[in-house]
């Protein structure tokens, strides 16, 4: 496992210009970035910093955001795939996160679990045809996002499972999930071959891991014997300077 760090809070005290943040992840002794929507984003500098570091982008999200689970903003939801697919082919083809928007109220659980893979199958098949992958990752609602479908990990690899896809993933955020109460081992064994992605935080706050009451020698440890080997995207709000910030979350992981 190795360290990605979450570039849309880290370095942003250092690095106004988004791009420097890339070049400031590299100067740190980082191979691995990653950040929340593009559209806001110089993608062209974004490239040019990427090709100068040899840094690696490790995902970046859906842009428009747009709900899975309300039929009438699925036509939206594909066109904000194409265009997002296209942005990820011109930095290295990365994963790209997509949630699954919020409960509609008075419509059964059943029939929005069916819009979500519906509209999920059909992003599927354009992903495959671009070479890139799809992330799901179910939120938390008990403190960020109220509301939200998709907040079971569980729930979440069912629905990946039905739509079958080789190219549709989980993003695992070990933050969010933690806020649910849930078990690494209750939720993954078995399953980690659908695991793409995992990122951190610590709990309570959202803050750098070693702030809060998680384990991360422990919660690692027990990722690894599941069989993850792949990044740990360091996403957290820092309550340090970055540099300051970086050092402690990788002393407090191991990473």
């Amino acid at each position: 496992m190795y360290p990605s760090a979450c570039i849309e809070w880290l370095f942003q005290d250092d690095c106004p210009a988004f791009a420097d943040r890339i070049r400031a992840a590299k100067a740190a002794g980082l191979s691995h970035v990653e950040f929340h929507l593009w559209r806001d984003k110089p993608m062209d500098q974004v490239a040019q910093a990427l090709r100068e570091t040899g840094v690696t982008l490790t995902s970046f999200c859906v842009d428009p955001r747009r709900s899975l689970v309300d039929p009438a903003q699925h036509a939206e939801f594909i066109e904000a795939v194409r265009d997002s697919l296209a942005a990820s082919q011109q930095v290295g083809s990365p994963p790209l996160i997509v949630a699954s928007g919020f409960t509609r109220e008075g419509v059964s659980r059943v029939e929005q679990r069916a819009a979500a893979v519906k509209a999920l199958a059909e992003a599927a098949g354009l992903a495959e045809a671009a070479g890139v992958e799809l992330l799901v990752e179910p939120l938390n609602t008990r403190i960020d996002h109220p509301g939200m479908f998709l907040h079971d990990t569980r729930e979440t690899l069912d629905i990946i499972e039905e739509v079958g896809s080789p190219n549709l993933k989980l993003l695992f955020d070990v933050y969010h999930s933690s806020v649910m109460d849930e078990s690494l081992e209750d939720v993954l064994h078995g399953r980690m071959h659908l695991v793409r992605h995992v990122q951190i935080a610590d709990l309570p706050g959202r803050n750098e891991p070693g702030t809060g009451q998680l384990d991360w020698s422990d919660l690692l440890q027990r990722l690894k014997a599941l069989g993850y080997r792949q990044a740990i995207g360091l996403e957290y709000k820092p309550t340090l300077p970055s540099l300051q910030s970086l050092a402690s979350a990788r002393l407090a992981t191991g990473l």
